[in-house]
């Protein structure tokens, strides 16, 4: 476990996970940051990181007002990659992987494009936000009622679980949840108060970055982007692959995570 301080003050908190196998007789595979989905924290890869930790060392961390990590006065895509890249460099960490999931998707996509990785995994976070912006809508008022809150974000992610996530599974990412309204309505503010259109403009501006780089990025989704999604990806981001494990719903690297291993593993090779 360890701490470091992002850009603007706020304390982020990562655990760090070396390399079960790493003799120091050949060079060390590339390092990979875990970035988790909005309520969650470091702890919801907690299945995946002995499997990847075979081979590589692995970073988990909590965005800030999530899990251990400290509040802060902004929950913006930029802010938060800044958490990324606070916990990279503080660990020195040389181009390293980024994985995230739902919220932590939207993230690495960012942080991919504002400094030096290998490559970028998306798990089930379009991009194209208009569905989820009307989504919101229309659960606003009861969304900003602190006495209703809690009980539609549990709504919104039962919705999204599907059918193949084990019980036991999503009962423990549900039990280490943090679901600080503050802190939802600060990440979702971009949504709830910005036209379809000039969302649009923003998610351009974040992956404008990726122009003239050759970063690997997959989009791996449980719940279906919909017709024309992984064009649009790709005309964004040059040679990005869109990937749908049909029926999987919103965790479909919880819901496999071998296979999810393996394709990491194939992805990277």
């Amino acid at each position: 476990m360890g701490t470091t301080t992002a850009a603007d003050g706020t304390s982020i908190e990562f655990d760090d996970h070396a390399s079960t196998t790493a003799t120091g007789a050949t060079a060390p595979a590339t390092p990979v940051i875990l970035v988790h989905g909005i309520t969650e924290s470091a702890a919801s890869w907690e299945p995946l990181i002995d499997r990847l930790a075979t081979n590589r060392r692995v970073v988990a961390l909590d965005l800030r007002g999530h899990g251990r990590s400290g509040t802060a006065d902004r929950y913006d895509l930029e802010a938060m990659a800044g958490d990324v890249v606070a916990v990279s460099t503080a660990l020195g960490l040389v181009r390293p992987h980024l994985v995230g999931h739902s919220l932590g998707g939207a993230v690495v996509s960012a942080a991919g494009a504002a400094f030096a990785v290998s490559s970028v995994v998306n798990v089930d976070q379009s991009l194209q936000l208009g569905e989820f912006k009307e989504q919101l809508t229309s659960v606003e008022g009861q969304l900003r009622d602190p006495a209703a809150f809690p009980f539609v974000i549990q709504a919104l992610f039962e919705q999204m679980a599907g059918e193949k996530i084990a019980p036991a599974e999503m009962a423990r990412v549900n039990l280490a949840r943090r679901p600080d309204q503050e802190v939802v309505l600060g990440v979702w503010d971009l949504i709830l108060s910005m036209p379809a259109e000039e969302i649009a403009a923003v998610v351009d501006g974040a992956l404008a970055g990726y122009s003239g780089l050759d970063v690997p990025y997959l989009a791996l989704f449980g719940i279906d982007p919909g017709t024309g999604y992984a064009d649009w990806i790709s005309s964004h981001i040059a040679g990005a692959v869109t990937e749908v494990w049909a029926d999987h719903g919103h965790y479909p690297h919880l819901v496999d995570p071998d296979r999810f291993v393996d394709r990491l593993d194939a992805f990277w090779a």
